[in-house]
């Protein structure tokens, strides 16, 4: 049968019938049949186990956090000091990203909501974490030798710090790098769920 556009004859009834059957048997829900089943995780996830280690390396780093943290549950309350030390905060975002990391692997099953339940229990120490590491520097600095080594020009990190006063410190800048990661798997998650809760693996 020839298109009309190369010239040729229009098709008769018959073959316009078949030619709309072939449009027919298209279903856009042809590329998604593993929506079923279990769904291959996105590259977004998986690339978690890279980003996860680095983010878990660097909270480390930033507050001196311990191989070992020991929770106090003496009473409902007795927490209400520890949620406010930087350096808790830093530990028990460290917990979620080992379990997030151990979530990005091939092979280990996931769904929808424990992704998003994850990075959303992240989200509010990875925002406050580069201002406490700031602040938690800041405080620790021996303002007047690090003066007298900038004079002298004995600072290490003189060629690494910000010139200007609005500039990012790299480290940071770094750190929000990596937590733009954990978004971008976890809105590709929900993208391919489609608005219902999938198992990933």
């Amino acid at each position: 049968m020839s298109h009309p556009s190369m010239g040729g004859d229009p098709p008769d009834d018959d073959d316009s019938e078949e030619y709309f059957d072939d449009f027919e048997e298209y279903d856009d829900d042809d590329d998604f049949e593993w929506l079923d089943g279990v769904v291959p995780k996105p590259e977004e996830l998986l690339s978690l186990d890279s980003v996860t280690e680095e983010l878990f390396g660097t909270l480390r780093g930033w507050f001196d956090v311990p191989s070992v943290v020991t929770l106090d549950l003496n009473a409902v309350d007795s927490a209400v000091l520890e949620l406010g030390d930087p350096q808790m905060v830093a530990a028990l975002a460290m917990r979620k990203l080992q379990a997030l990391n151990l979530l990005s692997r091939p092979g280990v099953r996931t769904t929808t909501d424990v992704v998003v339940a994850i990075v959303n229990d992240l989200e509010r120490a990875l925002v406050q974490a580069p201002n406490m590491w700031l602040k938690r520097r800041a405080a620790s600095t021996d303002w007047d030798r690090a003066l007298a080594d900038m004079a002298s020009g004995e600072s290490e990190d003189l060629e690494e710090a910000p010139v200007e006063a609005d500039e990012v410190d790299p480290e940071v800048e770094r750190f929000r790098i990596l937590h733009g990661a954990l978004h971008d798997a976890m809105f590709a998650v929900i993208e391919i769920s489609r608005g219902e809760i999938r198992e990933f693996e």
